[in-house]
């Protein structure tokens, strides 16, 4: 919800929450006992953050759950330590072929292969409102990843402005099918911008997606 709702200052906010949420212990006998003290002497004691794959149904970038439970972990830890952890990615899809990456490579694996997939993006316009809202959660699940684990990097998030925003052709599907969508997205961009998680925009890029941005927020507005 902080994420969505841009109310955080720092991803000490975002480690404060995923400490309120789960400092909780479990077993028998115990069924949700505040346990946060326990939790975060355990974290501090964390040098590898990791999260394994098991299906090719879904990526890291497919749901707000990985960066949540994932990246909430490696906020946790910085948190606590001052320092991140190693984060890692197994990846038991085929059991007989395991392969771990880090985070970080497995967030460019997954940006190049499906995130910016021609194939894919089209695909998804052929879904109409419901793909063009899959592209806006898309980006805001790896905005999301990178808040919590820094794993995006200023070319991904150029790439997405490109692909997404100023495509002619995602910009006319978008502007058809979900001008929400398409709103989002650049305010999601900007506020990448904004809180320096993308370092150093392209002036030309970031006066697009404000021009985007409040060409839309007008046209909402007079729509509604």
């Amino acid at each position: 919800p902080l994420i969505d709702s841009r109310n955080w200052r720092d991803d000490a906010d975002l480690a404060e929450v995923y400490a309120v949420w789960g400092g909780y212990a479990y077993g028998r006998g115990l069924d949700g006992r505040d346990a946060r003290p326990d939790m975060e002497a355990s974290f501090r004691r964390i040098s590898v953050a990791a999260k394994n794959q098991d299906t090719r149904e879904h990526d890291i970038v497919d749901s707000d759950d990985y960066f949540q439970y994932h990246g909430g972990m490696v906020a946790m830890v910085r948190r606590l330590t001052g320092s991140d952890p190693a984060a890692y990615v197994g990846d038991s899809a085929v059991p007989d072929q395991v392969r771990t990456r880090t985070l970080g490579e497995e967030t460019r694996r997954v940006f190049r292969a499906r995130v910016v997939n021609p194939r894919w993006i089209a695909a998804m316009r052929r879904h109409g409102y419901k793909g063009a809202f899959e592209l806006a959660a898309t980006v805001d699940y790896l905005f999301g990843y990178d808040a919590t684990a820094g794993v995006v990097d200023d070319w991904m998030y150029q790439k997405l402005a490109e692909s997404y925003v100023f495509d002619p052709e995602n910009r006319a599907f978008l502007s058809e099918s979900n001008p929400w969508a398409l709103r989002g997205m650049a305010e999601r961009l900007l506020e990448a911008a904004d809180r320096k998680l993308w370092e150093r925009p392209d002036p030309a890029t970031l006066e697009g997606l404000r021009a985007t941005y409040l060409e839309l927020e007008g046209d909402l507005e007079d729509e509604g």
